[in-house]
């Protein structure tokens, strides 16, 4: 990769949530050049992974796979390797730790886990998918901190819990249920959207926007007035996801006909 394609990628994103991310990769690219062999990303969430995509496809030669543990992981570990390499890459270097407690007595949510990962010094970066149940929680991870967490997660906020490796394969393929949600909004606008698709008022959407609680397309949505369109992914922490399928045309009292589909 040139350094008037490097400088070009990094102004593109430059002062977004995607600029340490592109960083990143652009630094894993230039190793990966020089040794022509293979190189591992940090987890990425799906944000992250479509910017992997977007610079590997400017730059010939390098192969890219993605792997978050198990089927249907949201996040995920890039993995570029060079056409020139003829070995086998070592693999993702993924582990599983079982975190679990009496469900009897307390009940954990996913950032009650991950708080207490990252309250040990933990990067999120070296974190992949937290899949929380009952009594128990499985923690996908990079394998360099597996031992780490074994030893030092024990407790999550009061709850005493116990840690242990488990096995990837244990974990079912991930099921998403899907509700398909036929809207008229106001217009296009970010709330209004989040309004139909989630099911909640239009102010209530507004103050979940400006407390950053939505995503849109795996970034800060910003201000609620923004216009949304046709393929946008907006997420709301602990409420899901939902797609912008189609966007058609307006009724006679000039409303616009959604089309879209949420995911639990």
């Amino acid at each position: 990769m040139g350094a008037e394609q490097k400088e070009r990628i990094l102004r593109f994103y430059r002062g977004s949530e995607g600029e340490e991310t592109a960083i990143r990769l652009l630094d894993l690219i230039e190793s990966l050049m020089k040794t022509r062999k293979f190189r591992l990303s940090a987890f990425l969430d799906p944000y992250g992974q479509e910017i992997a995509e977007t610079i590997c496809a400017g730059c010939d030669g390098i192969r890219l796979d993605f792997s978050g543990g198990y089927a249907g992981a949201e996040r995920q570990r890039a993995l570029l390797c060079h056409r020139d390499f003829a070995g086998t890459p070592g693999g993702y270097e993924i582990a599983c730790i079982s975190a679990a407690w009496n469900g009897q007595f307390a009940h954990l949510l996913h950032r009650d886990v991950l708080g207490a990962v990252m309250g040990l010094g933990i990067d999120r970066s070296s974190i992949g998918d937290i899949l929380v149940a009952s009594d128990t929680a499985k923690i996908i991870c990079d394998m360099k901190i597996a031992d780490f967490l074994c030893e030092n997660l024990t407790a999550i906020g009061a709850v005493h819990v116990a840690a242990e490796r488990a096995n990837l394969e244990e974990i079912a393929p991930r099921e998403e249920r899907t509700k398909e949600i036929r809207a008229t909004v106001a217009s296009l606008r970010l709330d209004a959207i989040v309004a139909a698709g989630f099911g909640i008022s239009r102010s209530r959407a507004a103050d979940d926007i400006s407390s950053d609680k939505v995503k849109l397309n795996w970034q800060s949505a910003g201000s609620a007035s923004k216009n949304i369109r046709q393929g946008d992914v907006l997420s709301m922490r602990g409420r899901g996801r939902v797609e912008v399928t189609e966007v058609r045309g307006q009724t006679k009292k000039g409303r616009t006909v959604v089309v879209l589909h949420r995911y639990f």
